[in-house]
């Protein structure tokens, strides 16, 4: 019967290698160790990781659900395999290939499934820890990200290219660091499938070292991290203080520099700003690329709020969309939790989806704004903090502090109104071109310019009195 099945097996490949490109076949099916039909009709399959088995079930669920079916016949039930260090052997069960269970399991047992770095590395691929939702496809963009996430992109797709390592990214809580940071590594695993990338959170890798310290497995645990190709460490603030911690990241993050592997780190303050952090670690921190991610403008916040309701298979009408977008402004969490208090309103209670439910959850969840931010407002509370006539900015002025003032007021404009960039164009009689030009200008002056950034906050806090 076993030889029989291994037939069919065998029969299965052969049809798979005749429906994908030769690197797909070597990529995600040569690696796949079939190890029986058992009498419960379930196909056991042994693959590298958990990350492994999700990549097939989203990208190649159709063909294998056609050869199964053709090959074994009838229902079937799918049960894979994989090694983790903290297990002998892990497994999962999904009933007819579906993709929902997989990512459940997933979720249920991800604090069993961190790569263990005690344990020798015997497979060439570990379980990234990357989170299957958080890609590319469904990030949203916009004038408030549009430099990270390009060069995100741009890592992702040539990873020879070291001028942006290490990355680090920057934000208040919310902003959407950790989705942007694991697309980036979901990214490169689909383009290098044998590439062994890492996703980790700081405090997680703290409780390895401190573990690793306790049991004398302190080299066994630099020499995990140091045989990785793409190491990713969210929330990196959170190793202030540690100064044993920091030592340790500090050899492995010169290590794997040195040997051109790429990190990508995540952070709430820029490097500058971190106390309790070793100077040679902020140094290193500011060898690469250091990009700020912002507080999401109002063309993200209405994209995000579009998908979020798309995804739920919630019908939000359009005032009650420009309602949310204009009053939750700090950050994609608090939007997508709004989405998520209408869903349940509107499913559990039976209730229509209005302005007056948006508002009376909102009311609940955030601070409304109490005036609405127009283009005359802003012209007028920038021209107070800069003390300029408001009439020069309609003028032809090219004086530096007019030029500096009108950019301001174009860029807030772009980022807290409504308006499109050729209505903000035509109110300061000039085209959409220089207000793309003035957005672009201001948002690289922030990244450098301290002082920009600290007026900027103090004009957007005079809309919030």
């Amino acid at each position: 019967m076993q030889e029989n099945n291994d037939k069919r097996w065998s029969k299965c490949l052969e049809i798979i290698k005749d429906n994908v490109t030769q690197a797909q076949y070597d990529a995600w099916f040569e690696p796949i160790v079939y190890r029986g039909f058992d009498a419960k009709n379930t196909i056991l399959l042994e693959v590298p990781s958990l990350y492994f088995a999700e990549m097939l079930e989203d990208k190649y669920a159709n063909i294998l659900k056609m050869v199964f079916s053709k090959i074994f016949g009838g229902a079937f039930r799918l049960r894979y395999f994989y090694s983790v260090a903290s297990e002998p052997e892990a497994n999962i069960e999904v009933q007819g290939l579906n993709k929902s269970t997989i990512i459940t399991n997933k979720v249920e047992r991800a604090s069993q499934q961190m790569a263990n770095p005690f344990a020798k590395v015997e497979y060439a691929d570990i379980d990234p820890q990357l989170n299957p939702k958080y890609t590319f496809e469904n990030y949203c963009g916009s004038m408030s990200n549009k430099l990270p996430v390009s060069i995100g992109k741009a890592i992702a797709s040539d990873p020879n290219c070291k001028t942006f390592n290490p990355l680090f990214i920057f934000g208040p809580t919310g902003v959407g660091k950790t989705h942007l940071i694991e697309a980036i590594g979901i990214k490169i695993k689909e383009n290098n499938p044998h590439s062994r990338v890492l996703y980790i959170t700081a405090p997680v890798f703290e409780r390895q070292y401190t573990t690793a310290v306790s049991h004398n497995k302190v080299n066994d645990f630099m020499n995990f991290y140091q045989s990785i190709d793409v190491l990713i460490v969210d929330d990196i603030q959170e190793f202030a203080g540690k100064t044993g911690t920091q030592n340790t990241f500090y050899h492995i993050f010169n290590h794997l520099h040195q040997n051109q592997k790429q990190l990508i780190l995540s952070s709430d303050c820029r490097p500058t700003d971190m106390d309790g952090m070793m100077p040679r670690l902020i140094s290193r921190f500011k060898w690469g690329m250091t990009v700020e991610l912002y507080p999401p403008d109002y063309d993200l916040r209405r994209e995000v709020l579009t998908m979020k309701a798309y995804q739920d298979g919630l019908s939000i009408p359009t005032d009650v969309l420009d309602y949310i977008a204009t009053n939750v402004t700090d950050s994609v969490r608090e939007l997508e939790g709004i989405v998520v208090s209408l869903l349940a309103h509107a499913t559990m209670l039976n209730h229509e989806i209005t302005i007056d439910l948006a508002r009376a959850v909102l009311a609940n969840a955030v601070k409304v704004s109490k005036r609405q931010i127009t283009f005359e407002l802003i012209a007028e509370t920038v021209c107070s903090h800069y003390n300029i006539d408001v009439d020069l900015l309609y003028g032809k002025s090219r004086k530096r502090e007019i030029s500096d003032a009108r950019q301001v007021v174009m860029y807030l404009a772009k980022k807290l109104t409504q308006l499109s960039s050729t209505n903000i164009g035509l109110r300061l009689s000039r085209n959409h071109a220089t207000v793309l030009h003035a957005c672009k200008n201001i948002e690289e002056r922030l990244s450098v310019e301290k002082d920009l950034r600290e007026e900027l906050e103090a004009i957007e806090n005079e809309f919030k009195s």
